[in-house]
């Protein structure tokens, strides 16, 4: 894996890959992030990947993946994206500062956009106006959530509760106080206090963790 770009970001995903197994090659036009974090990663080298020669050199080319962590920088991190893509890096990811920045790597063709701040300020903004303890957001208006089960969905099992039918979600999991969590099925019986796990659309989970 190749992340190009050693910021906050960059940093941190680099340090999260090696820590779950994966050899990383870091890349920064900044030598004193790259020696920051030269004794922890497989490889970090100072390089200007706007040069497609330099990714060559580097042998991006081979990788399976490579992500794109610049963000301050948007012309470097289309760049970088574009000399990717040209190099037929099977799967490519790029962190984007703006919709308008995200639009743009989109139309190259980078696989995965990904907007840290945007997408973490949404999931707060869930968590702080609501019941919700977790909330993340997938493609197609679509979201997973953890909640406190509300009074309607307990003392009776789940396929009778028609928590599908009524209120347009699934519950996927379920976790009792001093216990792990475990799937549910249509026979679990969901108590007073017990957290679960929904998805579905996301006005639906909204509405059915604000029940009581």
């Amino acid at each position: 894996m190749a992340v190009i770009g050693l910021g906050r970001f960059g940093n941190s995903l680099a340090h999260e890959l090696m820590r779950r197994g994966w050899d990383v090659l870091g890349v920064d036009t900044d030598p004193h992030l790259v020696q920051r974090i030269s004794d922890d990663l497989t490889h970090a080298v100072v390089a200007d990947c706007t040069d497609p020669e330099t990714l060559r050199q580097l042998g991006v080319h081979e990788f399976s993946s490579a992500v794109v962590g610049i963000g301050t920088d948007i012309e470097a991190s289309i760049l970088i994206a574009s000399n990717l893509l040209e190099a037929e890096v099977p799967n490519i990811w790029a962190k984007a500062i703006s919709r308008q920045h995200g639009q743009i790597l989109e139309r190259l063709g980078v696989h995965h956009v990904v907007l840290p701040e945007h997408e973490m300020g949404e999931r707060v903004a869930h968590l702080v106006t609501g019941r919700m303890l977790d909330f993340i957001e997938f493609d197609d208006d679509y979201a997973l959530v953890k909640t406190v089960a509300p009074a309607i969905a307990t003392g009776m099992p789940l396929g009778e509760s028609q928590v599908r039918s009524r209120y347009g979600v699934t519950v996927v999991g379920i976790k009792r106080p001093g216990e792990g969590f475990t799937y549910a099925t249509a026979e679990t019986v969901i108590e007073k206090g017990d957290v679960i796990v929904v998805t579905g659309k996301i006005h639906d989970v909204e509405s059915f963790a604000e029940l009581s």
